[in-house]
């Protein structure tokens, strides 16, 4: 009998843990990314555009009411079907998209929102993944993921509530392009090139990509437990289709 309760509670234990995959861990060193100034308010991308409007082109405002922005994160370590996959939201961000009257090498693109407004493992959003996203969480389970993921031990959302991509240059032709992009995320910021695809030109803008973020090059420790047992990857999957008018 004491066996069998000592299995039920060590089961019980594994299971809570890998809902959570979220125990305290040491900081991450730092890796020689660009810090910056953590307390900096959002950006106003409106003015900015405004003032490009003035240039000629056209100025598109992103519109979050019909984009959309998914960011996969996906469970790990030795145990990890025990874990769960989480699927991650932004129903509300800032961005804006210029074009200039001819050819793209003037044109930019800037994008951002808020971790603590981010909306986690919504139960349709997860319906229609199905596979390994499929298993719905309760809003309890829920608000203990966000807790820790957002929390101190994770993302910092409350030191470091900002996201933030901006594009250094484009290049390419339509629909097809590519573009080097700024990423700021955990006070840091990075530099990569990403696919994009482009239609509804000249009056709708519509942008269809994907990109990978690596936490640890933002120096973000990636959730881990009893030695790496259960964890979260390292890598983040966003993808996004942003609509404008």
């Amino acid at each position: 009998m004491k066996c069998r309760q000592s299995v039920r509670a060590l089961t019980s234990l594994i299971a809570s843990l890998a809902l959570l995959s979220c125990a305290a861990n040491p900081p991450l060193a730092p890796i020689g990314a660009e810090p910056i100034n953590p307390s900096a308010d959002a950006t106003d991308l409106a003015a900015i555009y405004a003032e490009l409007g003035k240039e000629g082109g056209r100025v598109f405002t992103l519109d979050p009411a019909i984009s959309t922005i998914r960011i996969y994160a996906f469970r790990g370590g030795k145990a990890a079907k025990l874990g769960h996959n989480h699927v991650l939201s932004a129903p509300r961000f800032s961005g804006y998209c210029y074009l200039p009257g001819e050819g793209v090498n003037n044109a930019r693109f800037d994008l951002q929102f808020r971790l603590d407004q981010l909306e986690l493992d919504n139960p349709d959003y997860r319906a229609r993944l199905g596979g390994a996203f499929a298993a719905t969480l309760s809003p309890g389970d829920v608000e203990s993921v966000r807790a820790h993921m957002l929390g101190e031990e994770n993302l910092q959302a409350e030191r470091f509530p900002f996201v933030r991509i901006h594009s250094l240059r484009i290049v390419g032709e339509s629909p097809k392009f590519a573009a080097a992009i700024r990423v700021e995320l955990h006070g840091r910021q990075r530099e990569m090139w990403v696919p994009l695809t482009v239609d509804g030109l000249p009056d709708r803008l519509s942008v269809s990509g994907s990109l990978v973020l690596r936490q640890t090059e933002f120096d973000v420790q990636p959730y881990s437990v009893l030695g790496g047992f259960l964890a979260m990857q390292d890598e983040l999957v966003i993808e996004f289709n942003l609509v404008g008018t």
